[in-house]
């Protein structure tokens, strides 16, 4: 623990010195994890543990062996993370808020020692989340806020016992357990500070491509409800991808304000219209995107963009390297170390199929 506190204050007298504001921020969020930290036990106690329900228990085992996969199969790291398993009282673990100005779809960024600036701003509590929008909205920015079922600690906490399995998704369906689990093992391989839609690209790809691969060892069973999750997804993808292309040429003409205003407001309203069509189509009246699509805005389809607009090239990365995980981890890693630019000119010269 004195390693911990020496580690803390650190942080602490780095951040004071951008004021009270980020200290407080900082402080929410190691109270938060340590909180996550006390609450986590050891899988194999919940497992042995007679009070521990049979669906959660054999949640945890499969929990384990995707672990098991993801350092055997992906290459990805094998240490303390999600080993352990937290019963939290709320729906999200976090509630991240973000925001773009009203006629852009750039993502406003937040700067703190070590993570560096990220797109996002995320709480422990609703409420300073929401509090926060409620300033960020005042100032004329398009705001969105959103429960997160998990996050990375980048692997700087697993000598604490890293980050632990969560009840926010614990329960998910085989595939998407899968993918949460791959998503953020992939933030401890690569993390580029200031780089959003790098990090959060490339996560979704080792997500995506590892997804592949344990279903092709997995039963039927698995394989139909994921084909059924992804078919879904891929609508999703397509009708905001479209969506964020027509807004981002908007954006760059030469109208006047109001008439951008106007233009954008008809373009969310057909993209509600287009997920109403696949909710009456294909969708089977599936109301899993709700929520997100009644409050659609630059933000959120903003940071839509930043988990999925990278993710081609990355994939096109991954052939080049003979599908090799090993290999294209070291290439991602090469290309985190050059400046920005020609960092991302390098990836999108990979060539790719289009989405």
């Amino acid at each position: 623990m004195k390693r911990l506190w020496r580690l803390l204050a650190g942080v602490f007298l780095a951040t004071s010195l951008a004021g009270c504001s980020t200290l407080g921020y900082v402080a929410q969020s190691v109270g938060g994890h340590l909180d996550l930290m006390q609450r986590a036990r050891p899988v194999e106690q919940w497992v042995a543990d007679p009070a521990t329900p049979d669906a959660l228990r054999e949640r945890l085992r499969l929990a384990q062996r995707l672990r098991a996969f993801a350092s055997d199969e992906l290459k990805l790291p094998d240490n303390a993370s999600y080993r352990r398993f937290a019963q939290l009282d709320r729906s999200a673990v976090v509630w991240n808020v973000v925001a773009t100005p009203e006629l852009s779809l750039t993502l406003q960024t937040w700067c703190f020692p070590v993570m560096g600036c990220v797109g996002y701003r995320g709480y422990f509590e609703r409420a300073p989340a929401d509090q926060l929008a409620t300033e960020l909205r005042a100032q004329g920015l398009d705001v969105s806020v959103y429960g997160v079922p998990a996050y990375s600690t980048l692997g700087w906490t697993n000598w604490l016992g890293g980050d632990p399995l969560l009840s926010t998704f614990i329960r998910w369906p085989e595939s998407e357990l899968a993918r949460l689990l791959f998503h953020e093992l992939a933030h401890q391989v690569v993390y580029v500070a200031d780089d959003t839609a790098f990090n959060e690209s490339f996560a979704t790809a080792v997500e995506r491509l590892g997804l592949q691969r344990w279903l092709a060892g997995s039963g039927s069973a698995a394989q139909q409800e994921a084909a059924a999750l992804e078919a879904r997804r891929q609508d999703f993808r397509r009708i905001t991808a479209q969506a964020r292309r027509d807004l981002q040429a908007l954006y760059l003409s030469r109208l006047a304000p109001e008439a951008m205003r106007e233009r954008k407001a008809t373009r969310l309203q057909q993209l509600r219209e287009d997920h109403e069509r696949l909710k009456a189509g294909p969708w089977q009246g599936f109301t899993g995107y709700d929520a997100w699509f009644a409050q659609v805005n630059n933000a959120s389809l903003a940071v839509q963009g930043a988990y999925e607009d990278l993710v081609p090239a990355f994939e096109a990365l991954f052939e080049r390297q003979s599908r090799d995980f090993t290999r294209f981890y070291a290439e991602v890693t090469r290309l985190a170390a050059l400046p920005t630019a020609q960092r991302r000119a390098a990836l999108l010269a990979m060539p790719t199929s289009a989405p």
